[in-house]
């Protein structure tokens, strides 16, 4: 299922406060009440733009963290991708990936698959991730 502009209220007990992150995978569907999900996401993704890149790295970063979410990814039109786990109550960085799409280039990796932590099953290729982005052999 998916829903456009869904907003997540990350600390409903204590605050009346939401976010809207671009991407979130949610699977308690009684925590969804018409535009809004106020339970626990496993994922969430954020593509850093110019004026959103501070907060995603930081304040957003720091917010998801402490709502629990055990997995984030930040996603950067620039080609790189950082993805944390949440180990602990605190998030480490495990992985970081820049696209080389230049299948000349010695580091070429755009068929580079990532998985999610929380779903193995499901995978996606730096080159699918930043396809139609625009990019030149970054």
């Amino acid at each position: 299922m998916s829903i456009d502009n869904l907003d997540y209220k990350y600390n409903p007990r204590e605050i009346d406060d939401y976010l809207c992150p671009d991407i979130m995978v949610v699977c308690d569907r009684k925590h969804l009440k018409g535009g809004t999900y106020s339970g626990t996401p496993k994922l969430i993704v954020e593509t850093l733009g110019p004026s959103t890149a501070k907060r995603d790295k930081a304040e957003k970063k720091d917010i998801y963290e402490k709502a629990g979410v055990e997995e984030y990814w930040i996603v950067s039109p620039n080609g790189n991708v950082e993805i944390y786990y949440l180990v602990d109550g605190k998030y480490v960085p495990d992985q970081s990936y820049m696209l080389q799409s230049d299948q000349e280039a010695e580091h070429y990796n755009a068929e580079t698959e990532i998985a999610l932590k929380t779903f193995p099953h499901i995978r996606i290729t730096l080159g699918e991730i930043f396809e139609g982005v625009g990019q030149m052999n970054i």
